[in-house]
């Protein structure tokens, strides 16, 4: 799933660890990731958590979608900060899950938490006759 995921590695985001119903991600704060404030922008935070959230909603390899998510930013994050995402199911049941992603920085303070709801579709990630078929 990490190669087809054109938006996660051109922002640099890394796949740390993955596993059933959890997964970790990096990333550094690059200079364009800045918004007016000289802080990073909301927006990159946030595809930081939604992409653990990805991976680990996906973990069991059943094709599974976000169907609702939140975010609350605790506190700023600076330039060539580098940001962990972790992801951690919470609750399955039926084709829903919820899921909290808790983003911290090199120092180990979180910086901001999201929640997310995934809702399981058709498919698998990696279809049992293997990848590209």
């Amino acid at each position: 799933m990490y190669a087809a995921d054109a938006c996660t590695r051109a922002l640099g985001i890394e796949l740390v660890e993955v596993g059933p119903g959890h997964a970790r991600m990096r990333m550094t704060v690059r200079p364009e990731f800045l918004n007016g404030h000289r802080t990073c922008h909301g927006g990159l935070i946030f595809t930081l958590a939604d992409s653990a959230f990805a991976f680990a909603c996906n973990s069991r390899n059943l094709n599974t979608v976000a169907a609702g998510c939140s975010i609350e930013f605790l506190r700023p994050v600076f330039e060539n900060e580098v940001l962990t995402a972790e992801a951690v199911e919470q609750a399955l049941a039926g084709r829903h899950g919820i899921y909290d992603i808790r983003v911290t920085n090199r120092a180990g303070e979180t910086v901001a938490m999201f929640r997310g709801k995934s809702a399981r579709i058709a498919g698998n990630v990696i279809p049992a006759d293997g990848p590209g078929t």
